[in-house]
């Protein structure tokens, strides 16, 4: 069938009287050969052939060695009052914390305080947060209890030697995975774990920390576990062995934190009430132990005085049996520290780079390891101060560090009358602010399925176990993942009412739908692990699109598929294939696919699969309307000619018709599709001009 002359002539009259739209315009589709632009390959020429100036080896510089950008440029008199203030307040903060946390991870008070020291220079130097505080943290410290004490008999000669060099060497381990992700650029991976997880690892985590802390504040042993019901057991066991004056002066001592901490929080003169409070909780009890002599109430005991010296003798014939746990604790340190480094950066305007943090917590890890420290990160609370207290440098990590070598090498013998209780108080102070039931609560009204992640972490993680709860955690985050690629959102698209802008038919009910054609958005890429998704889906549009046509001519069926390929990133050989059985699925049923807005690389794989060839190089365009315009003026020319609505002879008439356009127009024009990205239809061909031009008129 073909157009009629008085209709042909009637079109083209209407497309010179300039009452047309805009004419279509079709995207080339011939990219076997990509070439570099002027500038591309003068840019790589002159690349290639000169030598790094002094400006480029700076750059290095920096990027290795992150400290060097902000000394270059540092304002004393803008920065250097609010970085010293910052690091002796945190470093202030950190001293009680630091043998708190050690005697978390099962190792003497004083290789807290060398965790704080060596591996906090470190960081500062090749660290790219101004803000983080890194050091030894509640969680890292009890990864490592549980960790090791499965390997160490702590009964036997020597144990306490023995698991301490296994803290060190699983610093160095830490360290070495930590720098070897930050080098091969992994940092990427941590976003494969959502928001909800960790809040609910965390929270799980903070609980299972206090509850270990029980033994200091009730007097007697208690059984050392990652989970939550053995600890409340042998508590429960325990309970004949009950001494009143540890609980009573633990639990003053964690008042008092807490109200410090509040008021810190909520009055911004007093914030440094809330750095101050570990140190004013230690210097209090020390003194009431000193006076009284309580004997029901332990202490620290003897700290060594002085710096750590080099030692690099490390025990790797036990490296093998450190690797789960190093890679446990990598995970974690890196969600802890690189989530807050992040948020740090972001509240203070600049940018972070995440394989550069890895880097720096990796150099601090192995260089902290060589002085007798266990793995260190970032933390929570002591980065919060930090920020609050208007650090601006890394200088102030270098203040803090300087406040650990005094107290090592000036203080250590006033630290041997601190209470046990109140170290333990102070690492339950710090803990109870991670367990996030605002955020439980922020899921349950925002996102139920969230919620529930968060819900299933915190009680894998509190019944079975840290180590268990992340792998649980994870697994659940990946297959959130790989359920989600899997199952990519699909949208039928309608045309807003006075545009040319065409959306969601759900979001948009009020929408023009063209009879006779479905348009449809992918959005997401098309790989082997959601074509059978897509293909699916395709075939349920086809069926029932769950919306009715409102415009064009009804002719009984689908005519012709639309697809917007503008959120289509990449497409692999898999979805290639699947395009060719759609396509041949579609044409033994005479539907015509369309294809619109592709991006280059996924214009390129289509190209050289040979796509345009097969579904015909003239269906492929700019814009959606562009599609619906040609569309259109198919069905509505071929009604006119025929003067019926017969499905059957539309779809024909208009494809044989269209496909001999295709021939011929590639045929006589080669070159034109190959030189421009966009172009207009061939002036020569004055009946689809005229086709083109005459839309419909809604």
């Amino acid at each position: 069938m073909h157009v009629s002359e008085s209709v042909a002539s009637a079109l083209a009259e209407r497309g010179r009287s300039g009452a047309s739209r805009p004419p279509v315009k079709l995207l080339p589709v011939n990219h076997h050969h990509v070439h570099p632009t002027p500038s591309q390959q003068e840019y790589a020429s002159s690349d290639s052939s000169s030598r790094w100036g002094r400006r480029d080896w700076l750059h290095l510089i920096e990027q290795l060695v992150p400290a060097v950008r902000w000394l270059r440029t540092y304002d004393v008199d803008n920065y250097l009052k609010a970085d010293l203030i910052a690091g002796i307040t945190v470093g202030t903060m950190l001293v009680p914390q630091a043998m708190s946390y050690a005697r978390l991870a099962g190792l003497h008070p004083i290789y807290g305080l060398y965790s704080g020291f060596v591996p906090v220079f470190a960081y500062a130097i090749f660290g790219s947060s101004r803000q983080l505080a890194i050091g030894p943290v509640a969680l890292v410290s009890l990864l490592i209890s549980n960790g090791l004490t499965p390997l160490v008999d702590l009964a036997e000669e020597g144990a306490d030697v023995k698991y301490t060099q296994l803290c060190i060497l699983l610093a160095l381990m830490v360290g070495v995975m930590e720098s070897l992700m930050g080098i091969l650029r992994l940092g990427w991976l941590v976003h494969f774990i959502s928001h909800s997880i960790i809040s609910g690892f965390t929270s799980a985590s903070a609980i299972i920390i206090a509850f270990s802390q029980a033994k200091s504040f009730l007097g007697y042993s208690i059984t050392r576990s990652s989970k939550i019901i053995p600890l409340i057991v042998s508590i429960y066991a325990g309970r004949s062995q009950f001494k009143w004056q540890p609980f009573v002066m633990g639990s003053l001592v964690l008042v008092g934190l807490l109200v410090m901490k509040h008021v810190g929080k909520t009055f911004k003169h007093l914030r440094f009430f809330r750095a101050a409070g570990p140190v004013t909780a230690v210097f209090c009890s020390t003194v009431f132990v000193k006076l009284v002599h309580p004997s029901s109430i332990s202490v620290v005991g003897r700290i060594p005085q002085g710096l750590p010296v080099l030692s690099l003798d490390y025990r790797f014939e036990f490296a093998h049996q450190l690797w789960p746990t190093a890679a446990l604790i990598t995970g974690v340190a890196i969600l802890e520290s690189v989530g807050i480094a992040k948020a740090l950066a972001a509240k203070n305007g600049y940018e972070l780079d995440s394989n550069q943090e890895l880097f720096g917590l990796g150099v601090a890890n192995v260089l902290g390891s060589a002085f007798s420290s266990y793995p260190t990160t970032g933390s929570f609370s002591r980065s919060a101060v930090m920020n609050e207290t208007g650090a601006k440098t890394g200088l102030a990590g270098l203040v803090m560090g300087l406040v650990l070598c005094s107290a090592l090498q000036f203080f250590t013998p006033l630290f041997s009358d601190i209470p046990q209780c109140a170290l333990a108080a102070i690492v339950i102070s710090a803990v109870i602010g991670l367990v996030d039931y605002e955020e439980a609560m922020f899921l349950w009204r925002v996102e139920k399925k969230d919620f529930l992640l968060w819900l299933a972490a915190s009680i894998f993680t509190l019944f079975l176990g840290i180590e268990v709860g992340v792998l649980i955690g994870v697994g659940i985050s990946l297959a959130f993942v790989i359920y989600e690629s899997a199952n990519p959102h699909m949208a039928v698209l309608g045309r807003l009412p006075g545009t040319t802008v065409y959306r969601n038919v759900k979001q948009y009910p009020d929408s023009y739908i063209y009879h006779g054609m479905i348009i449809l958005r992918i959005d997401s890429p098309i790989y082997f692990g959601n074509i059978n998704f897509i293909k699916e889906r395709l075939r349920a549009f086809e069926l029932r699109t769950e919306v009715s046509a409102n415009r064009g001519y009804d002719t009984g069926r689908i005519h012709f598929l639309i697809i917007e390929m503008s959120p289509v990133t990449y497409i692999d050989s898999t979805g290639i294939h699947a395009i060719k059985e759609i396509h041949q699925e579609y044409k033994a049923r005479n539907i015509q696919i369309a294809l619109c807005n592709p991006n280059h690389q996924v214009m390129v794989t289509l190209a050289l699969a040979g796509i345009p060839e097969l579904i015909g190089e003239s269906w492929y365009f700019v814009r959606v309307h562009d599609a619906v315009q040609v569309c259109t003026s198919l069905l509505q020319s071929e009604a006119y000619d025929s003067g019926s609505n017969n499905p059957e002879n539309l779809r024909r008439g208009g494809i044989e018709r269209w496909g001999k356009y295709d021939r011929d127009q590639h045929s006589s024009h080669p070159s034109s599709m190959r030189s421009a990205w966009r172009r207009e239809p061939v002036q020569s061909d004055s009946e689809r001009t005229s086709l083109l031009n005459a839309t419909d008129s809604v």
